[in-house]
């Protein structure tokens, strides 16, 4: 396998247009979760993926075990929880931007423990991805996370880490202690910027992608939205540019960027050639509505470059 992920699904209901949650009187359903998003984007761009998850028996678990088979992601390693309920988030729009709300407490994901990662399966992928958000959802996924990184680097596993820093599932200070330990366990790191000025207390770029690479990764990709990236990579600062697109929505966009970046490096490429990959994956997810749908295949990618 070249990439594992372990964390969260959740089921997407969207607004039809731009009615207010109170008021919407449909619906359209689609996928999320930052890690399944992940592992979605790096299938599209070939890399042989996997994920560690726990799913509910009920219908939306259902859907996300289809959705996997038809991305060719394996689950041997989701476990369907009986009788728990697999998270769902909603999203309402309007022409400056998409508010999210999320029924995801006490779902089956939420109940991760270390006792649900594969250790054999870690310690032989080439790469593990883990979330800030799994780390976020509970102590028990925070704990399953922290092993499976730990399992990872005893393996010589490649450890790419998200922090993907979300002020309403935990408190800053709380997540910045997390963060800081979960870099220093990794190989490359995620950051948006937005996140990386929360967690560091820095406002300058090159000052957040230091307080990163202070802790030890090979490589600090921070993601810029519209002004594409920098990526620090063993002490060299380059620039990425933007692939230029007319955004219509950016959920999941970073995700897609991680899942690209990864599937490329797994591949051979350079961390330079990854991302700027990368961000052409990035930028073409916001072409569409919805975590998913949007993200780009790997011919999709390069003909667009």
């Amino acid at each position: 396998m070249d990439i594992i992920a372990i964390g969260e699904p959740l089921l997407e209901f969207s607004t039809i247009g731009h009615a207010a949650l109170d008021t919407a009187g449909q619906f359209a359903t689609g996928f999320g979760g930052d890690t399944s998003n992940f592992l979605v984007a790096a299938a599209r761009s070939g890399a042989r993926t996997g994920y560690v998850t726990r799913v509910g028996t009920d219908p939306f678990g259902d859907a996300f075990l289809r959705l996997w088979e038809a991305e060719g992601i394996d689950t041997t390693h989701v476990v369907r929880a009986d009788g728990e309920r697999t998270g769902v988030y909603f999203i309402s729009r309007d022409p400056a931007r998409s508010v999210f709300t999320y029924y995801r407490a006490d779902s089956a994901a939420s109940r991760l423990s270390p006792a649900d990662v594969p250790e054999p399966a870690v310690a032989s992928a080439r790469a593990l991805h883990v979330s800030g958000i799994t780390q976020a959802i509970s102590v028990s996924a925070c704990d399953a996370a922290f092993h499976a990184m730990t399992v990872a680097r005893a393996a010589g596993t490649l450890v790419s880490y998200d922090p993907n820093y979300r002020p309403q599932l935990w408190p800053l200070e709380r997540a910045r202690a997390v963060v800081a330990r979960s870099i220093e366990l990794s190989d490359v790191v995620f950051p948006n910027i937005e996140e990386g000025r929360l967690l560091t207390g820095a406002t300058d770029p090159t000052a957040v992608i230091d307080w990163y690479a202070a802790r030890g990764p090979r490589t600090v990709v921070l993601k810029l939205g519209a002004d594409g990236a920098l990526l620090w990579h063993e002490a060299t600062l380059t620039e990425i540019k933007p692939h230029p697109v007319t955004p219509l929505d950016s959920t999941g966009a970073g995700d897609a960027f991680d899942g690209a970046f990864m599937a490329h490096l797994t591949a051979g490429a350079t961390p330079a050639e990854a991302a700027h990959y990368a961000a052409v994956a990035g930028a073409l997810t916001t072409q569409g509505h919805g975590a998913v749908g949007p993200i780009p295949t790997r011919s999709t990618i390069l003909a667009a470059d």
